[in-house]
């Protein structure tokens, strides 16, 4: 007989609801677990509350004014609303890449080494350690080695992108948080990042909004289904896109909807 033991969730949702100042709520009542080392894919139409969750995760959701949250989000067992998370810390462990690559002033090193140097490492033998380390894991390092000195705003847009997951990668963190990453790069650079990230979820926590359902169902281990800021449907990858349970999960599937 198999014993299957409960893997410990490394985000947990807990009736989470976000309301918007002008008093839409994007979120309505969320419960969900995100296993570690997992591609985690939240899925569904515009306005579907997809990114609000999201950024939750990290508290970038504090930035909105007005807003207010209700219910839990839980990193490693903590709420990461406790009074002692310090954010700048919380961020750094729980890292996003926007839709949009926004590489920093300066060089392709100035870029990889800005976020390190904020969190005080100053030794340069592990700033090299990690620039080299981080290239590595997005796929980029053969493409730039030789010109770490020139402008990052040189690199194509897919580079650009790849750049902004190794200056997130650069710092280590625990999760990372991906939002439409590859929304605005062609087929070959799509597929080099999603490459990358089924090589990161050995080492990561990876929770991504996707570019297309096609894309949610080529890349998820697990995947979450929002409609309207309502979970309609979470389950394992494979059975999600194939054999939802869910009508409203089929209908956006099948591309009845959407």
């Amino acid at each position: 007989m198999t014993v299957h033991t409960a893997v410990k969730p490394k985000i947990a949702v807990r009736n989470v609801s976000f309301t918007y100042e002008d008093g839409t709520r994007a979120l309505k009542n969320i419960t969900l677990d995100i296993p570690p080392n997992e591609i985690f894919v939240l899925f569904g139409p515009s306005r579907a509350g997809k990114t609000t969750l999201l950024r939750l995760f990290n508290r970038l959701s504090d930035l909105i004014e007005g807003a207010r949250h209700e219910g839990d989000v839980l990193f490693n067992d903590k709420s990461v609303f406790d009074e002692d998370v310090e954010i700048a810390s919380l961020r750094r462990r729980i890292s996003m890449v926007f839709a949009l690559p926004t590489p920093l002033p300066g060089s392709i090193w100035d870029n990889l080494t800005y976020g390190l140097k904020l969190a005080g490492v100053r030794n340069e033998a592990v700033l090299e350690e990690r620039v080299t380390e981080s290239l590595q894991q997005a796929a980029l390092w053969d493409e730039v080695k030789d010109r770490l000195n020139s402008s990052a705003s040189a690199l194509s847009g897919g580079q650009q992108q790849r750049l902004c997951l190794a200056r997130s990668l650069a710092l280590r963190p625990e999760v990372i948080l991906l939002d439409n990453p590859t929304s605005g790069l062609d087929p070959l650079s799509t597929g080099i990042v999603e490459d990358s990230l089924a090589e990161l979820k050995q080492q990561y926590t990876i929770v991504m909004v996707p570019h297309s359902v096609q894309q949610a169902a080529r890349i998820a281990d697990r995947a979450a289904f929002l409609l309207d800021g309502e979970l309609i449907e979470v389950g394992d990858g494979g059975e999600l896109f194939t054999n939802p349970k869910d009508q409203r999960t089929e209908d956006y599937v099948t591309g009845r909807f959407g």
